[in-house]
């Protein structure tokens, strides 16, 4: 009885233990970036070439062959783009980016870098290469697929918040050639993917997609290409809409 009584009562205690290392453990803290200050026309550094990543997005008010520079300069382009952001998220619409707008551009990004409603993952190469084995190094390949995840957060916003799917992100040089992709597809980059909208149809892809910077649209029977080709030095440097 007494042997029972002391196994009862070092199970209890290791019980105890556990639950109260369970007690202890939080989740991860959110990552977000931080503003040191309000931001206007006028502006520039780092913090206004971040901002520009995360409006380019909403680079038109409509279907238009425009980009938002990504130069660190708040100029009227950007302005623009701030308003058009604010205006989508129900913020007062001013151009400035102060502690609301600063919040809900945080609200966008994921504890790991990406974005609410995408993930890295979803932007792999299929062969199992992550973003490895393109024509830039993962590194690279990781800060596009960011850059390109915020202009598909506004083209998923402008669809009335539908998800939106990834046939295909970045492909490895391999991948790429083993599934007929063009010699220079702007995949191999990470700047480019191949998107289906959740109740929308190739048309109204499209639509969404030219008021959101990307200077490369094509359409297909079932999804939509799109890339921002002309922004980068190993692009094309040209506009290609096939629509």
């Amino acid at each position: 009885m007494l042997r029972l009584l002391v196994r009862m009562s070092v199970l209890l205690a290791a019980l105890v233990m556990t639950m109260g290392t369970v007690s202890v453990v939080s989740a991860p803290e959110a990552h977000a970036y931080n503003w040191t200050r309000t931001l206007r026309q006028g502006d520039s550094g780092a913090d206004v070439r971040e901002l520009q990543i995360r409006v380019a997005g909403y680079a038109a008010a409509s279907a238009s062959r425009t980009a938002l520079a990504i130069d660190g300069d708040f100029g009227p382009a950007t302005q623009g783009a701030v308003r058009r952001f604010q205006a989508a998220y129900g913020l007062g619409i001013d151009g400035v980016v102060g502690p609301a707008t600063q919040s809900r551009l945080n609200w966008l990004e994921a504890s790991d870098g990406s974005t609410r409603h995408f993930n890295f993952s979803e932007f792999h190469s299929k062969d199992g290469s992550a973003f490895n084995n393109g024509r830039v190094g993962a590194s690279t390949v990781r800060e596009n697929v960011r850059r390109l995840m915020y202009k598909l957060e506004a083209v998923r916003k402008k669809s009335g918040d539908r998800p939106i799917t990834i046939n295909s992100g970045f492909r490895s040089v391999s991948h790429n050639a083993a599934v007929g992709g063009a010699s220079n597809s702007q995949h191999m980059y990470g700047i480019a993917a191949d998107i289906v909208i959740s109740g929308r149809s190739v048309s109204q892809t499209i639509g969404y997609s030219q008021s959101s910077g990307f200077s490369g649209i094509i359409r297909y029977n079932t999804f939509t290409h799109v890339d921002s080709r002309a922004e980068y030095s190993y692009g094309s440097r040209s506009w290609y809409w096939a629509v």
